[in-house]
């Protein structure tokens, strides 16, 4: 757990970089590729950083520090987002990556 407390801003930092690059990989696998195989392989990807991580890290962190701290609440406000507003950016940079792979067709 020390490896946790002490990396835990570059943990939760790296696993959402990784979040996004899987989105675009698994637009481009989408819309690119048109490949069924390599859309479920980045929506994996996806899950295995995005969500599900950031999630285990809130309640290991509040389990450790037995409050709700600056790190504890930007993993709330980071699934808030996604729940929320971020839904709409995803669904705006989808019909961009439709449109801009439809384009390359032609």
């Amino acid at each position: 757990m020390y490896f946790f407390m002490e990396y835990k801003w570059v943990i939760l930092i790296t696993l959402e970089v990784f979040a996004w690059a899987s989105i675009f990989f698994l637009l481009y696998a989408r819309y690119g590729l048109k490949s069924d195989f390599w859309f479920k392989v980045a929506t994996v990807l996806f899950a295995i950083t995005g969500v599900i991580p950031q999630v285990i890290m809130g309640i290991i962190n509040f389990i450790i520090t037995k409050k709700v701290d600056l790190f504890t609440l930007i993993i709330v406000l980071l699934i808030l987002y996604g729940f929320t507003v971020g839904k709409k950016h995803i669904n705006k940079l989808d019909a961009w990556a439709q449109m801009k792979f439809s384009k390359q067709r032609l």
